[in-house]
């Protein structure tokens, strides 16, 4: 078997949040459209994992939903740019991705659906973002670069690569990698297997995803109080010390604002190995996280990876 192909820190490409905002916020708001139309058909799975997408070999899937006697996916396909909509009984319909507003790839997505007998109604509000413009009506959003798409999915790539890896050596209960389009992020979430303390939870929803002591890490390209893409890890409930804690690697630290342990990518790409980097932070934050928090880390863990090919 040939050898796996490490990248160099160069090869990690940049992705600077302020020439690709206004792609990545439109990209986001599609995501979410497509989202809505799985999180709508597919039945419930603990945790919501029934609604996150996954990384594919070309972009981003739903993998299958099931309609009725048929099943149907949608995928994100970011290396010829296209939304591809394929039925189990062979019909299809595919979108090209390019600059388009909001309003008009609802429009268009919607009626695609419809020529494949797909009938659906999502609620076409955003969620879990600043942004309140009803999908059918926002004619603000409109940008889709293709080049920044692709150095965002190729990080995508490599943060599911190490990810994959990170979760091998824990057996207790653990998440998928998955791609959650309401907050556009990667992770994977590991559980204690203790059940959280009963509280009030603001939404039903929220509830239905709380009933675990989890640890999560994962990637995201920016958000609203930190601008730049970053590696990211908290714990619920946050055991106490997590804020004073030390963590490695030197560039990484607890961010008071957001209440989590953010290593930045640009460190990342700048490093000479980031495929030590990366694991190294995934490691340190759930072992602080762990530890202070008491879980039963010789129960849950393997002593080291799994032997990889």
């Amino acid at each position: 078997m040939a050898a796996q192909q490490t990248l160099t820190g160069e090869e990690w490409p940049a992705l600077p949040s302020e020439e690709w905002k206004d792609t990545l916020v439109t990209l986001h708001m599609w995501t979410q459209i497509v989202g809505k139309v799985k999180l709508a058909l597919v039945p419930f799975l603990n945790d919501w994992w029934q609604v996150p997408f996954s990384v594919a070999a070309q972009g981003l899937t739903t993998s299958t939903i099931p309609l009725g006697s048929r099943v149907f996916q949608i995928d994100f396909d970011f290396v010829d740019h296209r939304l591809n909509i394929l039925v189990g009984n062979g019909s299809a319909r595919s979108l090209p991705l390019r600059p388009r507003s909001v309003a008009d790839f609802y429009q268009a997505f919607m009626a695609a659906l419809g020529e494949l007998g797909i009938r659906v109604k999502i609620t076409t509000n955003p969620v879990e973002v600043e942004n309140t413009i009803p999908f059918d009506g926002d004619n603000v959003h409109a940008a889709y670069d293709p080049a920044y798409v692709q150095r965002w999915w190729h990080i995508l790539l490599e943060v599911d690569r190490l990810l994959q890896r990170y979760r091998s050596r824990f057996v207790g209960k653990s998440s998928p990698v998955q791609f959650w389009w309401g907050t556009f992020d990667l992770s994977e979430t590991r559980y204690s297997g203790r059940p959280l303390a009963e509280r009030q939870w603001p939404t039903r929803w929220l509830s239905l995803g709380a009933h675990q002591e989890i640890a999560e890490a994962g990637f995201w390209p920016g958000n609203g109080k930190f601008l730049e893409p970053a590696f990211y890890a908290f714990a619920v409930p946050e055991p106490p010390g997590c804020r004073e804690a030390t963590i490695s690697p030197g560039p990484a630290g607890y961010h008071p604002d957001l209440s989590e342990f953010i290593l930045p990518y640009e460190e990342v790409r700048r490093s000479s190995s980031p495929d030590k980097m990366v694991p190294d932070f995934l490691k340190s934050t759930c072992e602080v996280e762990a530890d202070l928090g008491g879980w039963d880390r010789k129960a849950l863990e393997l002593p080291d990876p799994l032997p990889g090919p």
